[in-house]
């Protein structure tokens, strides 16, 4: 027996079965904190970003205006929570996560090391870039996602996240070689 989509999930959480808001959380959360940690640059703001948003969609569940589009309805409302965070917070400048460093090995610690430094440079970099372009870099190149998905996902235009991305890409691509980051050109 398959999954319920969203939009049944959300039919039956609104008939009484609000257990059913579980499997939403287990299907969106990783991803959305994964985003809101890119964004936000620290995980346990990210964590509580995230939990928030929950919160915020269970309690406003009934005005989600199409239930099998719940995926860029919450990442809206995450998308939002971040926004004020950094706007409350001022936080621009943290590294974005320890954790996104590459797995140390064993046997070769002056490569461990080489890997910190360039993770620490990419994560500053990133801290440093306008909010606008940080997301639109990390939903294409960490995420993945399709520049069609990233316009709903930010109510934008396809062109102009395109230049968005391709501004990010420029401005890292100076970071990076301003910091004497070998291979900082094919950013």
């Amino acid at each position: 027996m398959s999954e319920p989509n969203d939009a049944e999930l959300i039919e039956r959480i609104l008939a009484g079965d609000q257990e059913r808001f579980s499997v939403l959380v287990h299907r969106y959360q990783q991803l959305l904190y994964r985003h809101a940690t890119g964004m936000v640059s620290d995980q346990d703001a990210a964590a509580d970003l995230v939990q928030d948003s929950f919160v915020k969609a269970y309690t406003s569940l009934a005005r989600c205006q199409d239930p099998a589009r719940f995926s860029a309805w919450i990442f809206r409302i995450l998308r939002n929570r971040c926004h004020d965070y950094l706007r409350d917070r001022r936080q621009k400048t943290e590294p974005i996560t320890e954790d996104m460093a590459l797995a140390p090995g064993a046997d070769h610690p002056e490569t461990d090391y080489e890997r910190t430094e360039l993770n620490g440079r990419v994560n500053r970099a990133l801290a440093s870039l306008p909010e606008a372009q940080r997301e639109a870099f990390l939903l294409k190149h960490v995420e993945g996602r399709s520049y069609d998905e990233m316009a709903e996902l930010l109510n934008s235009s396809v062109s102009a996240l395109k230049m968005r991305v391709l501004r990010a890409r420029e401005a890292l691509q100076l970071l990076l070689r301003e910091a004497g980051t070998p291979g900082s050109d094919g950013v």
